[in-house]
Order: C-alpha cells, then sequence, then structure tokens
C-alpha cells in the first residue's frame, strides 16, 4: 500500500494509507493544529463486529454535513487540520496493530499536532493515551461511553475493547479518569469505578464541568464511544444499550471543555471516537452523528 506522507519528505510512509478525507481537511501538515487518522481495528469485538469500517464511513459521511457550525459560528475551512488517512495495521495481529497505532499517535504529538483518532473499537484509546501520556505526563481523561470497560479481564484476555478503560487508570495518576453516560457493566466495575474514576451519573453537561474543575491546569484526552449516545440516534455500534444521551446533551458537554479550553483553566491535547459499525446502520444516521461530532471537536480545538 502506498503510504502519505507530511510535506517534510517520508515521515508517514509506511504508518498510514490515503483515504478519503474528512471534510475541508487541508494538506499543510506543517501548519495544522489538529491532525485526524483512523485505527481501523476490530480484533478484541465480542457482540457484533464492524467498527474497522467506522473510520472510512465517518469520512464519507462528513461530505453531507456543512462546513460552518451554527453553534459555534465558525468554519472548518477557516481551521487548520489536515487527515493523514488510516493507520496500516498487521491483520490478525493485535500486539503489532497497538504497536502501529501508537507509532502514529506518537508521530503527531512530536511534531506538536493534536491527534484526533477515527476508531475502530474502543481498544485503540490504550495506544493513543500511552503516545499522548508519553508528553503529558499529568494526563486526565474525559471518557463517554455506555459501558465501564473496566473489567481487568474479558474473556481471558487484558488486552479487550472491555478493559481498556481500566489499562488507562493503570497508566494516570490516582483519580485522572472521569466517566460519563456508563449504565452497563459487572459489580466489580462498579466497585472499582468508585474507588479509582471519577463516576458521574447525573446529566453530561454539569458532570464534565464539575470533571474539568478537578482537572484544573492538567491536559486533557477525550474519548467518546459512539454507545455513550441512546441508541436511537446512533444504533449502528456493536453492543447498543438503551438509556443514553441525546446529541443535545453530547454537544453541549462538548462546547463546555471548549470554553474551559479557551480560557486555558484545561487543555485538550488528544481526542478520539471510536465504534461505529455503519454495517448496522442502514439508515447511517450514527456515521452522520459521529462526522459532526468530529466536526463540532474540530472547530472547538483547533486553531
Amino acid at each position: 500500500m502506498t503510504g502519505r506522507t507530511d510535506p517534510t519528505g517520508d515521515a508517514y510512509n509506511g504508518l498510514v494509507e490515503r483515504a478519503h478525507g474528512f471534510l475541508a481537511a487541508g494538506e499543510d501538515y506543517r501548519r495544522s493544529s489538529v491532525v485526524l487518522f483512523g485505527a481501523p481495528l476490530d480484533v478484541t469485538t465480542s457482540f457484533r463486529p464492524g467498527a474497522y469500517l467506522g473510520p472510512r464511513r465517518i469520512r464519507e459521511a462528513s461530505i453531507g454535513i456543512e462546513e460552518y457550525s451554527w453553534d459555534l459560528d465558525h468554519d472548518l475551512r477557516e481551521t487548520t487540520f489536515c487527515d493523514l488517512g488510516d493507520a496500516i495495521l498487521p491483520l490478525g495481529n493485535l500486539a503489532g496493530s497497538l504497536g502501529a497505532i501508537k507509532g502514529v499517535a506518537e508521530r503527531i504529538v512530536a511534531d506538536g499536532h493534536t491527534p484526533f483518532m477515527l476508531g475502530g473499537e474502543h481498544l485503540v484509546t490504550l495506544p493513543a493515551v500511552e503516545a499522548v501520556m508519553a508528553k503529558y505526563p499529568q494526563l486526565a481523561v474525559l471518557h463517554f461511553d455506555a459501558h465501564a470497560d473496566l473489567r481487568d479481564s474479558y474473556l481471558g484476555e487484558r488486552l479487550s475493547h472491555a478493559t481498556v478503560i481500566r489499562r488507562v487508570t493503570e497508566l494516570l495518576p490516582p483519580k485522572s479518569v472521569a466517566q460519563f453516560g456508563i449504565r452497563s457493566g459487572d459489580k466489580e466495575e462498579l466497585v472499582f469505578a468508585k474507588a479509582n474514576t471519577l463516576l458521574f451519573r447525573e446529566g453530561p453537561v454539569a458532570s464534565v464541568k464539575a470533571a474539568l474543575r478537578e482537572f484544573r491546569g492538567r491536559p486533557i484526552y477525550v474519548t467518546f464511544d459512539i454507545d455513550a449516545f441512546d441508541p436511537a440516534y446512533a444504533p449502528g455500534t456493536g453492543t447498543p444499550e438503551p438509556g443514553g444521551f441525546t446529541p443535545r446533551e453530547v454537544f453541549d458537554s462538548l462546547y463546555a471543555m471548549r470554553e474551559s479550553h479557551r480560557r486555558g483553566e484545561v487543555r485538550v491535547v488528544g481526542l478520539d471516537l471510536v465504534e461505529v459499525a455503519p454495517t448496522l446502520d442502514s439508515s447511517e444516521r450514527t456515521a452522520i452523528l459521529a462526522a459532526k461530532l468530529i466536526r463540532e471537536a474540530i472547530l472547538c480545538f483547533g486553531r
């Protein structure tokens, strides 16, 4: 496969493959504040597979939305960002795939950009957080999800979409993960969350503001599992769970992060959106919602 290169030469050759870029993505890597890439991993999915198609379909769906945001009064064409394409993952090799994702994220962070990753199953968050934390050791994570993802192992595996946030908590300082929208998990996960994360059960906007106050002065990584939304809005995911957020609630939470970021109270240094499985949603509203969330995030945290 042909690797995509940045303007300085072959820095990404062999790491990513070309893809139809996200709406209005520029070509100037050097000037880009936000750099998108895809992580089409779908190895540990335990119910309904298909998340490996998410990055491609989110990009395709982005063509159906506008560059301009009415809520933010801002336009993607006024924002410096680019889309590298998808990380090249060795088929069937979980360790190699995670290493490849980490390698792309590390390069983006080392070059002074903010990585925005399109998943893939939720396990892709782990190597991305590892890469970002190497530069920002006081990192905190905001986690939007229907599931706690705090199992120590799942089906005998410590590396799984169901264990990813447990592994993330082991990397970070104590109580550095805030969780929103969680409504599914076993009893042990709830016990672990009460002791080791900031588990919010109230409305997302007020909860996000409380978490941002708790993490004031720290760099922030944001991970969105699309199943944080109620399945009425996002049915195209492997493990849908009734009782989730509305799009308005999540967008308003994102805007609360933007205000804190702009005031210098926190700094968003990485973000991902995972678990979109487009073959499970013939209406395509899941991919369209995901594309709009990424658009708003770029406008919130890009220059």
